[in-house]
């Protein structure tokens, strides 16, 4: 199976695991809920990469060991040609709450040799309780234009933000361009929302890694969308240092214009 196929089925063979979890331990002890997630999820996916990619280095939230440039009784991430960066839970906290449904499965590949900036050749978010996967298999399509955007020029944008710790320069900025916020949980779940077209753009500061946003970067990516970091600057995934603290995602005709709103607002 190929890269991005394989990635695909990775994220929505844990993503229906994390479906069933949820319907046998219920919502009661939201703590319990989250922690078998993560391990579950993580189980999952850490196994059968051992089975199919057993060459492959892995970068991973829920394996402490693996951020370390060197891994103990692995393969060195620094070192392979190929890293799988994974969040096998990414929003476990809307994941412990019934009804919500932004939450996601990230599988992405790191490739040394990859021809762009960021390195992700193949990946795929997983939204379990959306029923979809999104993968750099088969991108989706760019997200269209309302008539009205794309006439007039001046409708109301729609920003992804975090429900808990949006930065403090977000909502300066959204009255600076005219937008409104949209909070929601998982980086996966407001980048997917990009790249379907349900909000114009996601702006995260203060605070990321890798894992976070690696699988839906390659996605969004493969569609035609800009992403950066907020200061313009390219992203760059399977570094010593998993942190990547801040990242713009929009569609291309809005860059320029949240790049320079970006320079005016985040100091």
């Amino acid at each position: 199976m190929i890269d991005g196929a394989f990635a695909r089925w990775l994220a929505d063979r844990a993503g229906q695991a994390l479906v069933e979890l949820r319907a046998e331990l219920g919502f009661a002890d939201a703590g319990a809920l989250k922690s078998a997630g993560d391990k579950v999820s993580h189980d999952l996916i850490r196994s059968e990469l051992a089975k199919w990619r057993p060459g492959d280095a892995v970068l991973s939230e829920e394996d402490e060991g693996s951020r370390s440039v060197d891994t103990a009784g692995g393969v060195s991430r620094r070192t392979a040609d190929r890293v799988w960066i994974i969040d096998p839970l990414d929003g476990t906290r809307e994941f412990s709450e019934e009804g919500r449904s932004d939450w996601a499965v990230h599988v992405a590949l790191w490739a040394r040799n990859a021809p762009s900036p960021h390195g992700l050749v193949a990946g795929a978010v997983g939204l379990p309780a959306q029923h979809r996967v999104l993968g750099t298999d088969y991108p989706p399509a760019y997200p269209p234009m309302t008539v009205e955007a794309a006439t007039s020029g001046d409708r109301t944008l729609r920003l992804a933000a975090s429900r808990s710790r949006p930065p403090a320069f977000l909502t300066d900025l959204a009255e600076d361009v005219g937008a409104q916020l949209v909070p929601m949980g998982s980086a996966g779940a407001k980048i997917a929302a990009v790249v379907t077209g349900d909000v114009d753009a996601y702006i995260h500061a203060g605070g990321q890694y890798e894992w976070d946003s690696a699988a839906p970067i390659a996605v969004a990516t493969a569609t035609g969308l800009h992403a950066s970091r907020i200061d313009g600057s390219a992203l760059r995934y399977n570094e010593a240092d998993p942190r990547l603290p801040d990242l713009l995602v929009c569609r291309k005709d809005l860059a320029s214009r949240l790049l320079a709103a970006l320079q005016r607002h985040s100091g």
